[in-house]
């Protein structure tokens, strides 16, 4: 009987250390760290509401691993209207937007972090379109020019 409890305790002691040892890592040592998705503040914008018309526009970013959050996040910009790349909107590379002189109507303000892409469909893509969509997470929002 004693035997038998000796082997029971042997056995558990066993598996307890085997099951232990299974589990390598935490998961932020075998995670791979992805931008999920990113925001753009504000949403919308009148530049005519804005000092000198310029727009301060701040991505945030939304990662599967902590920090989940990331503001601001550092990002290429760019600017579209109806789905064309445009000069009508100038961006620059901290996300401050203008209307250029005769500029009118409403545009998209994109920023995206290719550094942390995360592929559509799980192919790895390095194309960028025009307006900042394509293989990389992208953010946008809108700017309306007097």
């Amino acid at each position: 009987m004693e035997k038998l409890r000796l082997n029971f305790f042997s056995l558990a002691l066993v598996l307890a250390a085997s099951f232990t040892l299974s589990c390598g890592g935490s998961p932020s040592e075998s995670a791979t760290r992805q931008l999920q998705s990113i925001t753009l503040s504000p949403a919308t914008a009148d530049a005519q509401n804005y000092p000198n018309g310029q727009v301060q526009f701040t991505a945030t970013g939304y990662y599967n691993t902590a920090p989940q959050t990331v503001t601001p996040l550092s990002a290429t910009w760019g600017t579209c209207y109806q789905n064309a790349p445009t000069n009508a909107v100038s961006v620059t590379t901290g996300g401050l937007a203008q209307c250029e002189v005769g500029a009118t109507g409403t545009y998209s303000i994109w920023a995206n972090d290719p550094a942390f892409s995360v592929p559509y469909s799980g192919v790895n893509c390095n194309a960028i379109t025009a307006c900042g969509g394509g293989c990389f997470v992208v953010g946008t929002a809108q700017l309306t020019c007097p």
